[in-house]
């Protein structure tokens, strides 16, 4: 089995994913967490993209304030939001009840066109988003944005569902570092790790050696 998508193996994952972002991205894009965005985002500040056009959503978050260490929505600012002038962003942390908050923003989600460019990442586990293995949010498919939590992972969540993902135009799957092969090789292998579930118009693997080999 192949990964869902296309495989581009790089030896810069983010000056990739920025050179992939100015090409595609037209009117919104969705962001994500964890150090390689951060990397990928910072990267993006000089790509040659209109921003003032583009609608910034999140595909998962953590339920915590922007100024709060784990918020997605805080590092993302840091990281490229504060250095660039956007049409909006939509976060998806609003003090509301969780439920509340997920019910909104699925239903913005719904009423915007298709998002051009998802981007996602992958756990050392196979989740990617906030949809970890054994989740029931897996089985979700009517829902565009619910609220997820379990033992294994700290705060409550907002993620996109899988239908939210298949909305793309683009999901970009960025991957690096030897910590992402044993998954990446699981899903290889035949394994129904949630990653191996992304589906949409056009899903590209972005990645170095380390994480995807030579494929």
């Amino acid at each position: 089995m192949t990964l869902p998508g296309t495989v581009k193996v790089v030896d810069d994952v983010p000056d990739a994913f920025a050179h992939l972002v100015a090409k595609e991205l037209h009117a919104s894009i969705a962001l994500s967490g964890g150090e390689t965005a951060e990397e990928c985002y910072r990267a993006l500040r000089d790509a040659p993209v209109e921003w003032s056009g583009v609608d910034v959503y999140y595909g998962d978050e953590r339920f915590v304030p922007p100024d709060h260490p784990g918020s997605n929505e805080g590092m993302t600012r840091r990281a490229l939001l504060d250095a660039v002038s956007v049409r909006a962003i939509h976060p998806m942390y609003r003090a509301l009840p969780i439920e509340d908050a997920a019910r909104s923003y699925d239903e913005m989600v719904r009423a915007a066109p298709p998002i051009d460019v998802v981007h996602l990442g992958l756990g050392p586990d196979g989740h990617t988003a906030s949809l970890f293995p054994g989740s029931p949010a897996l089985a979700e498919n009517v829902r565009l944005v619910i609220a997820t939590e379990d033992d294994a992972h700290p705060y409550p969540r907002l993620t996109f569902t899988f239908p939210a993902i298949a909305r793309a135009r683009l999901v970009i799957v960025t991957v690096a570092g030897a910590e992402k092969r044993d998954a990446v090789e699981r899903i290889r292998a035949g394994e129904d790790l949630p990653a191996a579930r992304i589906r949409a118009e056009r899903v590209v693997w972005l990645g170095d050696r380390a994480a995807l080999g030579g494929h």
